[in-house]
């Protein structure tokens, strides 16, 4: 039964049809087969539990944040204050396209929004310095996938709703493997501009780099809105989210004055498309995710999994991380957290894994996913904003995946990377 509701899947994804559908259509054929006297209500009942829960309301908050923040000046202000710093160091260029990519992803959650902001400005400078245009696409891309292990994170809040961990947590866990992913991808474009010879940026004097700072400052307050709210008890992460939206109309509208009342409906008609997708997927993905639950497919499917979890949790690790890894390629990160989180639930379970690094590592799997070929969510907004084919985008993407791939297999074998700093707010 497992095939065919595969097949069934499959088959209406080549046909065209939304994610949606095929999540739906599996989860009734799976439950009418198995349980025909089951009530098919069951099935809207927990499409709506699925997106009843407080903690996601946050999602919308964060993509209206982000919106704002994108029509106003804060992605100019971090990229500048960046490349004051680390402009004039060998491979400056490329390093502040990483360093502003994880800036702006501490401030907005989203790798998209990420994409937008960080692509447009740098990927001309890049190629006018002498990099590829295919060296440059790949580099904002990935670069732009630490949005998703930086804080606030859009897939770690799906996580932590479908798998019950705290949200809080994931937020800190994902500090490290972000930062190490920014130090591998820095050293890779440091390797690379010495081969291609590029020259060194002129190094900017101290005042102006304490210039950058002080216009880069009111943008950074937003990690430490969300990270410290959370942390000190003021705020939870939903009102975490609500605090930054109203700190990035406070920047935009009222400081720096780069937003009007005119560009709030078309900004919020923006976040309302975003946001309605996401919902469905969540809906349609809970929903599924209780149909093969009840219908005890994980133990059918990884019973010989959980009986040696307890014996091997790197085994268990590793395959989470190949399948999470493996899903997200072909399908949106969301779904396949949804679909896979109660899966594997009953092997973390019994391997007594963390639940923080498990959620950090799935999280780390849906950025790459979100990067690689062939259906990056990623990579079809970079065909958009950049205007180039398919696979000139893809091009340049081979050795930052495998620097992905090198960050996963440390963060298994050292799990201190990501339990480091949660274990310091304990």
């Amino acid at each position: 039964m497992s095939i065919v509701v595969a097949v069934v899947m499959v088959a209406l994804l080549l046909m065209g049809f939304p994610m949606m559908v095929p999540l739906l259509v599996g989860a009734m054929v799976l439950l009418f087969t198995q349980f025909p006297f089951m009530d098919g209500s069951v099935i809207v009942q927990q499409m709506i539990g699925g997106i009843s829960q407080s903690v996601l309301v946050a999602v919308p908050m964060f993509i209206l944040a982000a919106d704002i923040m994108i029509k106003g000046h804060t992605a100019d202000r971090l990229l500048d204050l960046v490349s004051k710093f680390v402009g004039h160091l060998r491979g400056g260029l490329p390093m502040t396209t990483a360093v502003s990519c994880t800036l702006f992803g501490a401030v907005s959650g989203s790798t998209q929004a990420t994409v937008v902001a960080m692509g447009q400005p740098l990927r001309p400078k890049l190629v006018e310095a002498g990099y590829s245009d295919k060296f440059t696409m790949a580099l904002i891309i990935n670069a732009s996938d630490i949005a998703l292990l930086i804080p606030p994170s859009i897939g770690m809040i799906i996580y932590g709703v479908v798998s019950g961990t705290s949200v809080g947590d994931l937020f800190i866990a994902g500090i490290g493997p972000g930062l190490m992913i920014l130090a591998l991808f820095s050293a890779y474009c440091y390797v690379k501009s010495i081969k291609l010879n590029i020259p060194l940026m002129e190094k900017a004097s101290w005042p102006d780099r304490l210039a950058a700072l002080k216009k880069a400052l009111l943008p950074m307050g937003f990690p430490v809105i969300i990270i410290g709210g959370i942390y000190s008890g003021l705020f939870s992460p939903t009102e975490a989210a609500s605090m930054s939206v109203a700190y990035a109309l406070l920047l935009e509208m009222v400081i720096f004055r780069q937003v009007s009342f005119r560009d709030l409906p078309s900004i919020a008609l923006s976040t309302g498309l975003i946001t309605a997708v996401v919902f469905i997927l969540v809906a349609a993905g809970t929903a599924f995710s209780w149909v093969i639950s009840f219908a005890k497919l994980p133990e059918l499917m990884l019973g010989g999994v959980i009986e040696s979890a307890a014996e091997n949790p790197y085994m268990v690790l590793a395959l989470i991380a190949v399948s999470y890894f493996i899903g997200c390629m072909f399908v949106d990160p969301i779904v396949v957290i949804l679909i896979l989180t109660p899966i594997f639930a009953p092997a973390v379970a019994a391997a007594g894994i963390d639940p923080v690094l498990v959620g950090t590592l799935v999280t780390l799997q849906a950025a790459i996913g979100s990067a690689t070929p062939p259906f990056g969510c990623d990579i079809f907004t970079a065909v958009a904003i950049f205007r180039r084919p398919y696979l000139d985008v893809i091009a340049g993407t081979p050795p930052f995946i495998m620097l992905l791939l090198l960050s996963t297999v440390l963060l298994i074998l050292f799990p201190q990377i990501a339990l480091f700093l949660p274990g310091l707010m304990d």
